[in-house]
């Protein structure tokens, strides 16, 4: 029996698990990997990697500790989650099940592919998705947004200040209707590509443009220092439905304490409702969930 179980090896996991461990609790963090996203780093053609300051480097440190410590880590993936009166049961992958008093969810999100040729070969060279990372890389250069929601929005809004040109690739005009939509459509450097499709990412030992189908069907290319695939962000939070509350979604609502709907289930990062998928953000959040599972626990200690 744990006091607590953070699921989640990414920025707001691997913090919550160590400021549980700073509070002398028993803690385990449950995850597959650690790290998370922050061990994806787009490599460029100009850019050399000390130039970039990334995720990883800011979470390293937290996972440098738990690497040591066997005790507060189990590397496998979490199937589901349940609840036994005032006792919470993680189980895993492969048939565990792991008991504690409170648990932490933070399994961050999934990105939504295109699913076209040459978007798993070019992956993270000169294609990734997420230009808020990498954005003040690219002054003076050429970028692709694909996306028609409010991450494509904000994306496409982050480059338009830096990049030379910005071509945005949406299938509809919803979210250009936004604030954050107008300020994209009014900026001189951006060009909407509304109604085209991406058919291929092109290039050589570097993504170097696109493929695209126009609504009439007629293919054409498009060249690009980088393309950015900003669909949507899928949360990873199947292993709590019907558990906790979730938004439409499907990202479980926290407050600001970062407690959800049932006493002893907190979450924390990309998974929830908050605002932003950034690593500062995550950190800082898995940090609170740690110090919130702590006062829920003090009665149980």
């Amino acid at each position: 029996m744990y006091d607590l179980i953070v699921v989640g090896g990414g920025p707001a996991g691997l913090t919550a698990t160590i400021y549980a461990l700073r509070k002398r609790l028993n803690v385990l963090m449950v995850s597959k990997d650690l790290g998370g996203k922050t061990q994806w780093n787009l490599a460029l053609p100009w850019i050399s990697d000390y130039q970039v300051i990334r995720g990883l480097e800011v979470v390293n440190k937290f996972k440098s500790e738990l690497e040591y410590l066997d005790f507060a880590r189990h590397m496998e993936a979490v199937e589901k989650i349940t609840q036994d009166g005032d006792i919470f049961v993680v189980h895993t992958h492969g048939g565990g099940e792991l008991q504690a008093r409170a648990v932490i969810i933070a399994t961050g999100t999934k990105q939504m592919t295109l699913k076209v040729p040459g978007e798993r070969e070019f992956m993270m060279k000169g294609m990734c998705y997420s230009a808020l990372s990498y954005a003040p890389l690219f002054i003076d250069r050429t970028t692709i947004v694909v996306g028609e929601g409010d991450l494509a929005m904000r994306s496409a809004a982050e480059l338009s200040t830096i990049a030379q040109q910005v071509y945005v690739v949406c299938a509809n005009d919803k979210a250009l209707h936004t604030p954050m939509g107008e300020k994209v459509s009014s900026s001189p450097n951006v060009k909407i590509l509304m109604g085209y499709e991406v058919a291929e990412i092109k290039g050589d030992d570097y993504a170097r443009g696109i493929a695209l189908k126009d609504p009439a069907g007629t293919l054409s290319e498009l060249a690009a220092d980088a393309i950015f695939i900003e669909k949507a962000l899928i949360p990873n939070t199947q292993i709590v439905a019907g558990l906790v509350d979730m938004d439409e979604e499907g990202r479980i609502r926290v407050d600001c304490s970062c407690r959800t709907n049932i006493p002893g289930i907190l979450a924390a990062g990309d998974a929830t409702s908050g605002f932003a998928e950034q690593v500062l953000i995550a950190v800082g959040e898995g940090a609170k969930a740690a110090l919130s599972a702590y006062e829920y626990l003090l009665p149980r200690l």
